[in-house]
Formats: structure tokens, sequence, C-alpha cells
């Protein structure tokens, strides 16, 4: 496994970590420091990448641990800045406003939960997110039902 197929494919899937990183850092140079983590921490495992699972789950398994341990590390609580003027996006392309409203408002759930909706939204069936989460597929279930309940709320306004 070359370096130049590394960099191939994390150009392929870096819409990836840009969800990641928008949905576990608020400043810019936050975003900045927490994707060079996951670019690194997976060019490091990438040598003991097997293929068993697409890249792409295991580049979102990488990445959600990353985006974590990085919670952890810097104990910054994840807030929704009020000014939205600011440049919430990390990523190349506009979010649209409505995109973008789904963002802040998934931005205010738990860390886990966050991960959990991303993965449902992104097309994952509850059995790859159990996988990729480390949680049971009942528990996943429960949860996504909830999630989907409490962004309902978030987004009415109750």
């Amino acid at each position: 496994m070359t370096e130049k197929a590394y960099l191939q494919k994390i150009e392929e899937h870096k819409g990836i970590i840009f969800k990641v990183v928008n949905l576990y850092a608020d400043d810019l140079e936050d975003r900045k420091d927490l994707y060079q983590e996951i670019v690194f921490q997976s060019w490091s495992a990438y040598a003991r990448f097997e293929g068993n699972a697409k890249f792409s789950t295991w580049l979102y398994r990488i990445s959600l641990n990353v985006a974590l341990t990085f919670l952890k590390k810097s104990k910054k609580a994840t807030k929704i800045k009020e000014n939205t003027n600011q440049d919430l996006s990390f990523e190349p392309q506009e979010l649209s406003e409505r995109a973008d409203f789904l963002y802040r408002a998934i931005k205010q759930l738990a860390e886990i939960d966050r991960s959990i909706i991303m993965l449902h939204l992104d097309g994952f069936d509850n059995t790859e997110i159990s996988e990729m989460t480390g949680l049971s597929k009942t528990n996943t279930n429960v949860k996504l039902h909830r999630i989907k309940q409490q962004l309902t709320t978030i987004i009415n306004g109750k």
C-alpha cells in the first residue's frame, strides 16, 4: 500500500473527514487541527487496512475515534456559535441554508449521537453504524429513534 494510493483514497473520501470535522470542532483552527490529526492517524493505520470493510467505512471509524479523542483532549464544550456570519464550514462548497440549519441542530446533540445520525444520513444501515460505533445493533436502533425525536424537537424550537 503506497503513499500515492493512500492520498488518492483520501482525496476521493475527503468529504467524510470534512463532515466529521464540521460536527466536532467549532472554530477554524480546531477544524484544521482535527483534519490534520485524522489524516495523520489514518495514514498511521493505513498499512493495517486489509480491505475487509469499505474504505469509507474504515475512514469513518478512524475519523470518529480521532474526533472523540480530540474533544476529550481539548476539554472544550461544543456549543453552537451565535454569530451565523462566521465561517462554520470547512468544506470547500457552500452549504445550503437548510443544510447549515441541520448541521447546527446536529451539533447540539451528544458526541456519540452526532456520529450515529451523521452515519445514518450518509446512508449506512444500522448494522454498519453499530459496527463503526461499537454499540449493539439494538442500542443503535433505539438511539437512532431517540435522536430523530430530539432533532425534531430542536428544529421545531420546542
